[in-house]
């Protein structure tokens, strides 16, 4: 075979892969874990099943792709939401941008892999490099950099009660009124990130 042949193979398998990958990533985003089955991603890439097993034998392995994939297209987002707009406070910039990027089918389906991490071995074993990597650098760096807070205790509960509260808001039902209730809390998580960054006073917490 020559080198031609083989560079094509390797850029179709590549996009096969990437395909695989991006499927998985919508129907977790979407359903959970479980929607992700071998036959439900090998339809929606429109690949054969014997296709998925070709690139992924087991489920560990296909797991630990997912979770590789996962890392990549976070940190690009990461980085390409990053750049703090001219006059525009840096707390209120980094709960916007984290907001906007829980909306991403990739940050949607990490939600999803980390809360079936606590009751499936499998998927726990597979993200669990991932997520110590989010919380001290992918997160924990740029979400640092963007709302430009310090490393110090008080700094490092800012960045984590914004995110943990928008993950919990991401993850929650609001059955009623969502978007005024949403928006509400949302502006409650700024003024509290704001009060622990010593941009602003307790009592500024709820406005009068």
């Amino acid at each position: 075979m020559s080198g031609t042949e083989q560079g094509r193979r390797s850029t179709r398998s590549e996009r096969t892969r990437r395909a695989l990958m991006e499927a998985a990533v919508n129907l977790i985003a979407t359903g959970g874990v479980s929607a992700a089955t071998p036959a439900a991603v090998a339809s929606g890439t429109g690949v054969a099943r014997t296709a998925l097993l070709y690139h992924f034998p087991d489920r560990p392995g296909f797991l630990q792709a997912l979770a590789n994939h996962l890392a990549g297209e976070m940190a690009a987002l990461f980085d390409a939401s990053g750049q703090l707009p001219q006059g525009v406070d840096a707390s209120d910039h980094a709960i916007d941008t984290y907001w906007a990027l829980l909306q991403e089918p990739v940050f949607r389906a990490f939600v999803e892999l980390r809360a079936a991490a606590r009751g499936d071995a499998e998927v726990a074993a597979a993200i669990s490099g991932l997520l110590a990597d989010f919380d001290s650098g992918r997160l924990g760096g740029r979400f640092g950099a963007v709302s430009q807070a310090g490393e110090d205790p008080r700094s490092q509960t800012s960045r984590d009660l914004g995110r943990f509260l928008l993950e919990g808001l991401a993850l929650g039902g609001l059955t009623y009124d969502s978007d005024d209730r949403r928006q509400r809390l949302i502006g409650v998580v700024k003024r509290a990130v704001r009060g622990l960054n010593r941009k602003g006073a307790t009592q500024d917490l709820w406005p009068g």
